[in-house]
């Protein structure tokens, strides 16, 4: 979506002041009508010394609102959220993933070894490089991971970067069907405008704004109640369509979507049926097999909130397993020791 560009505002002709381009007029959402509210606080030693406010939507499993905190018909950018339909665009393209490899294309791996292995992988199996990835490079997104990663010597690179199992992806399905591969991350490609209107059919809702992720593919604004929709249409899919192919790749293979340290793990791993993802900024998406489903932003994109937060949520919506008092676990350390938590308020 692009937005008609302002008058121009570039610095006039003054001696010694270089030139200023014009302005460009960015997509903006709907103001919002009032405060969001608070969805966590941060609790030190009795003392609470900071909140996080945000938005949160319960969907039961008839597909109405169980539950709505704060505006959750307004547009977010779900962030990585919304790679399960970014992967079922690649199917629906013509790409014939399944096991693994989908769930990678639905990932935010955490750089393992063997989350870099498969990308590799996947670029030889269709004759790509990984010359031609276009996401950032980077270092392992966990952190332990980190550690062990630059101990061995090793630098930043596009392997390695969380979305490079969507970016392999993208480019395999583009050398499949011819599609110019230097230029996949164009909104204007044939393979985003096929995401475009796949994000909309599965949100039930048209894209309210078009921006760049942080891994330079286009990103699609929906709002958390359209999310919530999403995530539910993908686990109650039939069996063989594109988006329950990637609900069940991903059910399958968490640690591919994920990695073996991850909340979006556990929960796959130990809620049967759930299909999980997370994205920056703290925006969190969940289904249950039923058609339960929950979507949520933490305005400041404090990630500190989500466990918490998303455990709560989860609770509401009847989940009852030991993994969720995991997830919800967010201990504060003070000398080492722990002096308090981050705990949701609703």
């Amino acid at each position: 979506m692009s937005a008609a560009p302002l008058a121009d505002s570039s610095t006039p002709d003054i001696p010694g002041v270089p030139d200023i381009p014009a302005a460009r007029s960015v997509p903006s959402v709907p103001s919002v009508s009032s405060v969001s509210p608070v969805l966590a606080e941060v609790v030190r030693s009795g003392f609470v010394e900071g909140r996080h406010r945000g938005s949160l939507v319960l969907l039961a499993a008839d597909g109405s609102i169980e539950l709505a905190l704060g505006e959750v018909a307004t547009p977010v950018f779900p962030r990585s959220s919304n790679k399960p339909m970014q992967a079922a665009g690649v199917l629906r393209a013509g790409l014939d993933l399944a096991g693994e490899r989908l769930a990678l294309a639905a990932a935010s791996h955490s750089g393992e070894a063997f989350h870099r292995d498969l990308v590799q992988k996947m670029l030889a199996e269709h004759g790509l490089t990984t010359g031609q990835l276009q996401c950032p490079p980077d270092l392992p997104l966990d952190p332990a991971e980190v550690e062990t990663y630059l101990a061995a010597g090793a630098v930043r690179d596009r392997v390695t970067m969380n979305c490079s199992g969507k970016h392999a992806a993208m480019l395999a399905v583009c050398a499949l069907r011819g599609w110019p591969t230097e230029s996949y991350l164009d909104p204007g490609h044939p393979l985003q405008e096929l995401i475009h209107s796949v994000v909309e059919e599965v949100a039930g809702e048209s894209v309210a704004a078009v921006g760049t992720d942080g891994c330079g593919a286009p990103l699609m604004a929906i709002s958390l109640t359209g999310l919530a929709r999403a995530f539910r249409s993908f686990v109650l899919a039939a069996p063989g369509s594109a988006e329950r192919r990637v609900a069940d790749a991903m059910r399958a293979h968490p640690e591919y979507v994920a990695g073996t340290r991850r909340p979006d793990t556990w929960l796959m791993r130990e809620v049967p049926g759930a299909l999980s993802k997370m994205g920056a900024e703290a925006v969190q998406a969940v289904a249950l097999p039923d058609g339960r489903a929950l979507a949520f932003k933490i305005d400041d994109g404090g990630g500190r909130a989500l466990g918490p937060v998303l455990a709560r949520a989860l609770g509401l919506l009847g989940v009852d397993a030991p993994v969720v008092s995991r997830i919800g676990r967010a201990p504060l350390l003070g000398g080492g020791r722990e002096v308090g938590e981050i705990r949701a308020t609703f």
